[in-house]
């Protein structure tokens, strides 16, 4: 996540390198070049790149980022359990359980909903592997049915450093959640993220599939009987994935995942915890316009709106019913069709909700509306907002204008994926991208020689992180970038993740109009 070491490095450290910038901007304004029809495929195929380069652990023979070696290799070492593997969640070398376990939902939720257009883009298999990295980690994590081992790595130490994760000096403590030290938060995405993937595997991996559910059912119970506040047993997480909606929203979400898995009508339990906790656990009563790592509100109402009226009984229905009052509200406020609270919008038209790393709350909702817009489409229904109603046409046309946005169609002309299109953030605030490659200098690099030497460089990172979507630019577009400016140059694997769907499903719908076209003339 973004850096906290701002009492450490100041300001000021930049400042001639500012100053020259915006000289240069002034005596050499930017001429934004045409934007071209965005290449969707392209896109879909460089975003799961990015995944690879976030890996921790033995790096397989067909690693196609060829910059990433070997790294954490003795985690949980000390603690007596194997937690060799999984990701490292942005621009540091820590495994923070919680966003890692909400990239693997996102990321199979993607899947599950739009595998033939993956498949079709020839990227199936890449996402798939790209899950299972995080599963075959979240397995060893789980280590039994109510300890998860959900940290690996201090925060606070790691971002002292800036070293490559195959060089990483700092502590490699693993930190746990249990009986006596509650965290109902991560225990409940993580069921959510091996619930979702079990889907995803249930057809080509049916064991694995089976294995994934029996965790996700043990977590899920562990982290509703044993309830309490991750970021208050794993104090380190408190400063930088501190929960501030609580657990009740992963629990219902767990719930909803669950219930998606299992499919058993008759003993379903997990359908009638949504039902029995949705006033309780601020399902139908909490409106939200936002969806997050930490927020689940508006994916679990999405979720369960969708869910088929037939032979459900009254209650059901009624509970139903205001799941999908309030997931409407979410898309309401996205299109700016609420009376009330909407998202607000950069004057270049982005979805804006904060300052920090926009660019996540931005794909979470581009990925829900396109969810909603082809259940929309394929159930011939509307939206009726405060200010008229929409049609899944108008939730497409959003869904692209922003991610046109990102993809360089915006008023600096700039694309916020890394490595798509002619223009995007060459100085990301990732440490392995901006320090020469492991495979080429083997030459230990210090916890502050990397600061030294290789942060404040002006020069573009020697690695270039595709794929990753950094945090955007600030409320009027603007965009600085600096490796230092970690609130809108760092990636995080949360940002990626949901774009992975959305991408498929828009060189689809682009290939189709293709194929339409050419018909056309034939």
């Amino acid at each position: 996540m973004g850096e906290d070491k701002r009492s450490l490095i100041s300001p000021m450290f930049f400042l001639p390198h500012l100053l020259v910038s915006l000289l240069l901007l002034t005596l050499f304004p930017i001429s934004c070049s045409p934007y071209s029809t965005p290449d969707y495929k392209e896109a879909l195929s460089k975003s799961l790149l990015y995944f690879e380069s976030q890996r921790s652990g033995r790096i397989p023979y067909n690693q196609r980022v060829r910059w990433r070696h070997h790294s954490g290799l003795t985690d949980g070492l000390e603690q007596g359990v194997d937690l060799v593997g999984g990701y490292y969640d942005a621009g540091d070398n820590v495994k923070f359980g919680l966003p890692m376990a909400f990239t693997i939902t996102m990321l199979s939720w993607g899947v599950i909903e739009f595998r033939r257009e993956l498949a079709a883009a020839g990227e199936l298999r890449h996402a798939i592997e790209a899950i299972k990295w995080g599963t075959d980690y979240f397995i060893k994590a789980h280590s039994h049915p109510n300890v998860l081992w959900a940290q690996v790595g201090d925060g606070d130490t790691d971002h002292l450093c800036w070293q490559r994760a195959e060089d990483m000096s700092t502590s490699r403590r693993a930190y746990k959640v249990d009986e006596q030290n509650p965290g109902s938060e991560v225990a409940a995405e993580t069921a959510a993220a091996m619930a979702a993937a079990s889907i995803v595997f249930r057809s080509t991996n049916p064991h694995y599939s089976r294995l994934l559910l029996d965790h996700a059912k043990q977590l899920f119970e562990f982290g509703d009987k044993y309830r309490g506040k991750y970021d208050e047993t794993i104090e380190g997480a408190q400063r930088h994935y501190p929960s501030v909606s609580g657990y009740d929203d992963e629990l219902l979400w767990a719930a909803a995942w669950l219930n998606k898995a299992t499919d058993d009508s008759h003993h379903n339990n997990y359908m009638a915890y949504t039902i029995h906790h949705a006033h309780d656990l601020g399902g139908v009563t909490w409106s939200i316009t936002e969806f997050s790592w930490d927020v689940k509100y508006a994916g679990l109402q999405i979720m369960l709106s969708m869910i088929p009226m037939e032979g459900k009984n009254k209650e059901q229905v009624e509970i139903l019913e205001k799941y999908k009052s309030k997931a409407e509200y979410y898309i309401c406020s996205c299109l700016n069709m609420n009376n009330s609270t909407n998202v607000q919008r950069t004057p270049g038209g982005l979805l804006y909700i904060r300052e920090w790393n926009n660019m996540q709350y931005v794909s979470s909702s581009v990925f829900l509306l396109t969810i909603y817009s082809s259940y929309l489409r394929k159930a011939g229904q509307t939206v009726n907002c405060d200010r008229g109603s929409v049609a899944y046409h108008h939730l497409l046309a959003l869904i692209e204008s922003q991610v046109d946005y990102i993809l360089g169609k915006n008023p600096i002309g700039m694309s916020y994926l890394v490595g798509y299109g002619h223009s995007y953030p060459q100085r990301v605030h990732h440490r392995g991208a901006s320090m020469e490659p492991f495979i080429e200098s083997k030459a230990f690099i210090g916890c502050s020689q990397g600061y030294d030497t290789w942060y404040g460089r002006w020069n573009p990172n020697p690695n270039v992180l595709v794929g990753a979507l950094v945090g955007g630019p600030n409320g009027t577009d603007g965009f600085m970038d600096v490796r230092g400016s970690f609130k809108q140059t760092e990636a995080c694997t949360y940002n990626t993740a949901p774009l992975v769907g959305v991408f498929a499903k828009l060189h689809s719908i682009q290939r189709s109009i293709s194929i339409s076209t050419d018909f056309s003339y034939v």
